[in-house]
């Protein structure tokens, strides 16, 4: 084929008509366009530009300036966060009203780049008690936040791996093509998948950081992961003992313990006493919108034996072995009457306050997994499923799956709160990963129309649990992305050179936890873990990791620290499989084998000196190899030193299946 002289000049003025189109961020010998903050913007859109402006430097050389308020002369470009009266004159043909909760937009032009989203806030509301510190910052919808950190990631391919430790591609010229995007996430409440990363639990930090720009930290939903009493019989069990359950002797005492006793659920002094404890609760925060009605823990024992309480019950309903004290029988499931309780105190509170958005959370949970057989809850209660398939075997994933869909065809809200155990080291800091299946998870989870996730919990391990964290972060966010392509994305700009060799690596510990929990039924099998990571197969990891590091020898720094921070997971990892492997020998001989003992205090001493060593967020060392205050007993410490060997209920667990 000839190409003429005419046909190149052509195709040069095509292409440089194409580039002229470009918005152009930063590039030679030409200001960064300035960032145009929507007056009055609430915190955490404010830090959101700040933050973008730190990564255009990162990325550049160049640093935008950070305006607050629409100037009085629109600069020739700019980039323009939330959405200001003059945006809509640039952006003629774009939609900015959001329809959607969290709706974010990113939308380009050959001069202007505007990043938004729904924001929801009351100025006079703005902080609030966390778990551990203030809370600040505080909306009820966080869009244009959210966008911004959308927009670091897809358009600018900013990745951050863990806390601290990120990838930032340097370039000069930073361009974007004329585009508009537009997504709003299902899961709405996203903040419980790291409880430990939610604002208010710790003094904001680089894992908090983490949670946030991954969009996980903030959602627009509240879920509470616990129960809804347990500070009701402190409270009140001397001025109103009929507040709480029957039991069959006659009594209403606490069982099994004080903060674990169950409700008379069919007391109406019950209801007004939980109402008044709203108004109470709005007084204080008019934001809140959803109030827990949710049994207390000790799901098997001293559930209210009142001829009302059971006459909600369903007889043909699945049977379950009941506990009382010095009684016991079996009697169907009580989901019929907590649902009925549930829509009793969500029609009173729709009565209350009949112009506010307000929800009842209610746990299914423990004998209440199994779906109501006539109970429909109302359209403002909120089904927080409590079903542990996540992480588990095929077989073990066969019932909750199916309580969860039985529950989710029966709740207009439905969302999902797995307790996550210690499946195959998950406390210890094992690599217990499944990153494959959790995209099967998060996909079947919105196929149920779920709205909100509350996972009970994951314990900050990174460098050996860390591309778990990173595909779930991504998947609540997104439960239909491709977790195939995240995950190589991940490999690649996490190891460079090296990320053959490191996914071969992850694969294959990510396979060989899978086979573990599917040859162990029993959910205290992490206690034999040397079984399942013999010498063979901790020899076929090491081979990854010293493929990568002849690899990397020569590559960018930053690689090899990551390489380190891997190699140091899997340090630990083989240090808690001798731990365990010396404790079975010790067991064994009842204490007696002294070489045993002596191996395992000699791997204590080793974790004291690994502390000092990792790198900071490799190991959270406050849930293992930590035995607590003298004379006390960590129960993540069982079985891995000698003052705590498996205790008789353990073994006896360790040969049986049963609810989580």
């Amino acid at each position: 084929m000839k190409i003429t002289l005419l046909s190149l000049v052509i195709l040069g003025c095509t292409l440089a008509s194409l580039q002229a189109a470009d918005f152009i961020v930063t590039d030679a010998g030409i200001a960064p366009a300035p960032i145009i903050v929507v007056k009055d913007a609430p915190p955490r859109t404010r830090d959101a530009a700040v933050t973008l402006a730190s990564y255009i430097e990162k990325m550049s050389g160049q640093k935008p300036e950070v305006i607050d308020g629409e100037p009085k002369v629109v600069p020739e470009r700019a980039i323009w966060i939330g959405v200001q009266p003059v945006v809509k004159t640039l952006f003629p043909k774009t939609d900015f009203d959001f329809k959607h909760p969290e709706e974010t937009l990113i939308a380009a032009n050959e001069k202007h780049l505007v990043i938004a989203g729904r924001d929801r806030w009351d100025p006079a509301h703005m902080t609030a008690d966390g778990r551990l510190s203030k809370k600040t910052g505080v909306q009820q919808e966080y869009g244009t936040a959210n966008a911004v950190y959308t927009f670091l990631r897809d358009q600018l391919g900013v990745r951050w791996l863990w806390p601290g430790e990120e990838d930032v591609i340097k370039q000069e010229r930073i361009a974007l093509a004329p585009m508009e995007q537009r997504y709003h996430p299902q899961i709405r409440a996203r903040a419980g998948l790291f409880t430990k990363l939610q604002l208010g639990d710790h003094k904001e930090g680089p894992d908090l950081e983490w949670a946030r720009v991954q969009r996980v930290q903030l959602d627009s939903m509240e879920l509470e992961g616990g129960h809804g009493f347990g500070h009701w019989w402190e409270k009140y069990s001397k001025t109103n003992p009929d507040f709480f359950a029957l039991q069959p002797d006659g009594t209403r005492s606490p069982n099994p313990e004080a903060r674990h006793t169950k409700m008379c659920e069919s007391n109406p002094k019950v209801w007004n006493q939980w109402l008044a404890e709203v108004d109470e609760q709005l007084r204080d925060n008019p934001t809140k919108r959803l109030f827990n009605a949710s049994e207390n823990d000790g799901y098997g024992y001293g559930h209210c034996v009142c001829k009302e309480c059971q006459a909600k019950d369903r007889p043909e309903a699945e049977k379950f072995p009941f506990r009382w004290k010095n009684h016991g029988e079996d009697r169907p499931a009580v989901s019929d009457r907590q649902v009925i309780f549930a829509n009793t105190l969500a029609r009173m509170l729709k009565q209350r306050y009949p112009d506010k958005e307000l929800y009842v959370q209610l746990l299914a949970y423990g004998y209440s997994r199994p779906a109501p057989i006539a109970a429909v809850p109302d359209a403002n209660v909120i089904i927080a499923s409590v079903s542990n398939f996540s992480m588990r075997s095929p077989k073990e994933r066969e019932t909750p799956m199916k309580q969860h869909t039985d529950w989710a065809a029966k709740a207009a809200h439905i969302m999902w709160r797995p307790n996550l155990g210690n499946p195959a080291g998950l406390t210890w800091g094992m690599p217990d990963v499944a990153m494959a299946q959790a995209g099967d998870d998060f996909r079947f989870a919105a196929d149920t129309h779920c709205i909100g996730i509350f996972f009970d919990m994951f314990w900050y391990h990174w460098a050996n649990q860390g591309p778990h964290y990173y595909a779930v972060a991504h998947l609540a966010w997104n439960p239909r992305a491709d977790v195939q392509a995240v995950m190589n994305d991940y490999y690649q700009r996490t190891y460079g050179p090296a990320s053959a060799d490191l996914k071969a690596y992850w694969e294959l510990l990510e396979r060989t936890r899978m086979e573990f929990v599917s040859a162990k039924p029993s959910r205290m099998r992490a206690f034999e873990l040397p079984e399942k990571y013999t010498p063979a197969l901790l020899a076929e990891a090491q081979s990854h990791l010293d493929a990568a590091a002849a690899k990397l020898g020569k590559a960018d720094e930053k690689y090899r620290r990551r390489l380190h921070f891997t190699r140091c997971g899997f340090e630990f990892t083989k240090l808690v499989v001798s731990t365990r492997a010396a404790m079975q020998k010790f067991e064994a001989s009842k204490g007696k084998d002294a070489a045993a003992k002596a191996q395992v205090l000699a791997n204590w001493a080793r974790v004291d000196v690994m502390e000092k060593e990792y790198p900071a967020f490799a190991i959270n060392w406050r849930s293992v190899f930590a035995l607590g205050a003298p004379g006390g007993r960590n129960k993540r410490t069982e079985g891995l030193h000698p003052d705590a060997p498996l205790s008789p209920k353990t073994l006896k667990e360790m040969q049986a299946a049963g609810l989580e």
